[in-house]
């Protein structure tokens, strides 16, 4: 097969904006404050929600997993991005872009399965109060969040082994800044037909059916909120929700733009701004968004600033 390496190759060209260098320059600065920006939030929710007694709740518990999810999900992909965006060396190794396919696949279908795990403690403390601290107990916590983590991990396993068991077009230039499942396919150089039937399977799997329980579960918890007589009650109901309703459409709004939509719907240029998207920015503002929205986090994160014992 002419133009084919039926070989592992001895790594990739991640290509990004190599085309525009000023536009990589300044990409360079802001993806930089950015991860920092991100770093930070993100170890601040951990550490305030495992320092405070007050915050030793479901709804903190899963929060705490989302920024540590976070945490490793933009690790896995920026520090390899800024290195190629700061110079005109743009290579990953072969072992290097599997692991991050891997990792990021992981995490980003981890995610996909912990915002509904969220959705649902939010349907049981809205809809079924009296019963909340019955279901919602330590050891079904725990159960949740593991079976977040490793049924995020199992689809990531099966798409990874996919993709690269497919030749590899000899030239290895990945037309994006990360390695990810629809730029790989572009270089691959056979029919690609049943590696895209497994990615809609998997879409479907971690994407459409976690988004529609989701739905699901807001849909009983606006009928519950429409129930309470209380203007007040009805608003404090609605902002416990709001935080984790913005990090659902802004993570799966993206994700469903790169992942499902259909080739001819953006340009690769445009589709490379939303890779960057979930894969930079989504994460460093999930943060802002919980801490903005939460009185609980902010009260917390004043006082371990202060240090104020009391």
């Amino acid at each position: 097969m002419k133009g084919t390496n039926l070989s592992s190759p001895a790594g990739f060209i991640l290509l990004g904006f190599s085309d525009q260098p000023q536009l990589e320059m300044v990409l360079l600065m802001v993806i930089s404050v950015i991860y920092i920006l991100t770093l930070m939030g993100n170890t601040a929710i951990i550490l305030v929600s495992y320092l405070n007694p007050k915050l030793h709740t479901p709804m903190y518990l899963f929060l705490s997993n989302l920024s540590f999810l976070d945490l490793c999900f933009t690790t896995s992909i920026v520090p390899q991005m800024l290195w190629n965006l700061k110079g005109p060396e743009k290579t990953i190794s072969y072992t290097g872009c599997v692991i991050q396919l891997y990792v990021a696949l992981g995490l980003g279908s981890t995610e996909c399965v912990l915002l509904t795990v969220m959705a649902y403690d939010r349907f049981n403390a809205i809809c079924r109060p009296l019963h909340y601290g019955i279901t919602m107990h330590k050891k079904h916590l725990q159960q949740l969040a593991a079976v977040a983590w490793s049924s995020g991990f199992v689809g990531s396993t099966v798409q990874t082994v996919l993709v690269f068991q497919f030749p590899l077009c000899s030239h290895h230039r990945v037309d994006d800044f990360v390695c990810e499942v629809p730029a790989l396919m572009k270089i691959t150089c056979v029919d690609t037909a049943f590696l895209e039937n497994e990615l809609t399977i998997a879409g479907a799997l971690y994407v459409v059916m976690p988004l529609g329980l989701i739905l699901v579960s807001y849909g009983c918890i606006v009928r519950s909120v429409l129930r309470i007589k209380s203007a007040e009650g009805r608003r404090r109901a609605f902002g416990t929700c709001g935080s984790h309703l913005i990090a659902v459409v802004l993570f799966f709004g993206t994700l469903i733009s790169v992942y499902m939509q259909p080739k001819s719907k953006y340009s690769q240029n445009h589709s490379k701004f939303l890779t960057l998207f979930y894969t930079v920015v989504t994460p460093s503002l999930n943060p802002l968004i919980y801490t903005l929205r939460n009185k609980d986090i902010k009260w917390a994160l004043k006082r371990l600033l202060k240090r104020d014992p009391s």
